[in-house]
């Protein structure tokens, strides 16, 4: 049975090269085309099946269904199990067959959020989004294989920038259309929505992703590109070039640093409707539209970030993560300090902050050590950096859940919840981020 689940995920044998030059030609970039637009959508869709409780953290929490302790708990649990299975499952993207492997994922991420919708009790919900958290973690680095599988290195940062704004595209269609959906319907429908969207897309993904394009009959990318600015395929074994990964400081570094990043990211993901609703009087669907900026900007940033690197900074990472780290610093301390009854000021500050954002995902949770590593093993540099990430990333949930809740008072019988020890948790992070980012440079791409 196990071997026939490996066998099922495994990427398949090369074939023989087509001769025909147009042939190739042909199915190479119809297979580049449904490729990259299915990663695009599908990436995007994995995000509807991940925050759907930050968005229902209010509802849940006026429900008397969760507290705010128990809702940063479940949020770790996910983000714990999504940091370890970026990793392991990183490690096995660069030998597995993208196209079965990530359907298959979102597939049982929405049957979780199906289940998710139908519970009432913390412990099922620790466990259903424990398991999501599994699924969820199959999503990015399966893309960035493909991507470096189908495209070549001059195209990669591009190609990389527009990938990497789906997942605001995600959270845009979350924190508008699953707030309407809890708005309209309750709270249970911001699983059940997605769930079952999430379902119809797995399907379609399944049809459209591709294996590597050697199974097809088609050259290296590198090759067909005529494209040896990153090298030559190496002839070293995955498992020998993966321990090399294991094993670079530089990779280690980029790591900790997205670490720190992720913590902000996350703490105004999985909190910024909250606060927006607590600290400034927001109501659900008003909290919502003011986060919308953020994906919005975030998509905007990501996309100007590979393209504003290859050809303003001839494909150097560094100057555009110095400002685009600047700007998301900024941004977290204009939300902070603007008084309540400000929404236009609100809604420009999270804009800022999901633009930084955008960028600093694509170079510092990947873009940065994908272009400084062998292209074979893309999927271990991603799931390494997943791994820290995701890390920061629930840390965080817990320790805010814990500060927001510890500084709660009661004001004419009704408790009222401080955001500021956690505001101060998480610009310290992203200065520190910045810190990090720093020490590698002039790091240059590597043998």
């Amino acid at each position: 049975m196990f071997k026939k689940i490996v066998s099922f995920f495994a990427t398949g044998k090369d074939q023989p090269l087509l001769e025909n030059e147009n042939e190739i030609k042909k199915n190479y970039e119809r297979k580049r085309r449904t490729v990259y637009i299915s990663l695009i959508i599908g990436y995007a869709f994995f995000y509807t099946c991940r925050l759907g409780l930050s968005v229902a953290k209010k509802p849940l929490l006026d429900a008397g269904i969760l507290d705010v302790t128990e809702m940063g708990i479940i949020g770790s649990i996910l983000l714990y199990t999504y940091a370890v299975g970026k990793f392991i499952n990183g490690l096995l993207a660069d030998r597995a067959n993208i196209r079965r492997f990530m359907s298959t994922a979102l597939f049982f991420s929405a049957i979780a959020n199906l289940f998710f919708g139908f519970s009432n009790y913390f412990i099922v919900f620790a466990i259903l989004w424990g398991l999501n958290g599994w699924f969820q973690s199959i999503g990015s680095a399966p893309s960035v294989v493909s991507i470096c599988q189908w495209f070549s290195n001059k195209e990669r940062g591009t190609r990389y920038g527009i990938w990497a704004g789906a997942h605001n595209i995600g959270e845009g269609l979350t924190f508008v259309g699953t707030a309407f959906l809890i708005s309209s319907f309750g709270w249970r429908w911001g699983f059940w929505g997605p769930g079952i969207v999430c379902v119809i897309i797995a399907a379609i993904m399944f049809y459209t992703l591709a294996d590597r394009p050697q199974t097809y009959g088609l050259p290296y990318i590198a090759d067909y590109k005529k494209d040896f600015s990153a090298g030559k395929p190496t002839k070293d074994s995955i498992s020998k070039m993966q321990l090399m990964i294991l094993r670079s400081p530089i990779v280690w570094v980029l790591g900790l640093s997205s670490a720190f990043m992720y913590t902000a990211r996350y703490a105004i993901n999985n909190w910024g409707i909250l606060y927006l609703q607590e600290a400034k009087n927001y109501s659900l669907v008003d909290a919502s539209f003011a986060m919308g900026a953020y994906p919005i900007l975030g998509f905007i940033g990501a996309v100007l970030s590979g393209v504003i690197s290859d050809k303003f900074f001839n494909a150097r990472r560094n100057i555009p993560t110095l400002i685009y780290g600047l700007a998301e610093i900024s941004a977290l301390l204009m939300l902070f300090i603007i008084p309540p009854g400000n929404k236009w000021l609100d809604t420009i500050a999270l804009g800022l902050f999901g633009f930084g954002i955008g960028g600093l995902i694509v170079f510092l949770a990947g873009l940065i050590a994908v272009d400084v590593f062998p292209k074979a093993v893309a999927g271990a540099i991603k799931g390494l950096i997943g791994l820290f990430s995701y890390l920061g990333a629930a840390t965080q949930d817990w320790i805010s859940g814990y500060l927001i809740d510890m500084t709660k008072t009661t004001v004419g019988g009704k408790v009222v919840y401080s955001f500021d020890a956690a505001f101060y948790f998480w610009i310290g992070a992203s200065v520190f981020s910045m810190l990090l980012a720093l020490t590698v440079w002039n790091v240059k791409q590597k043998e």
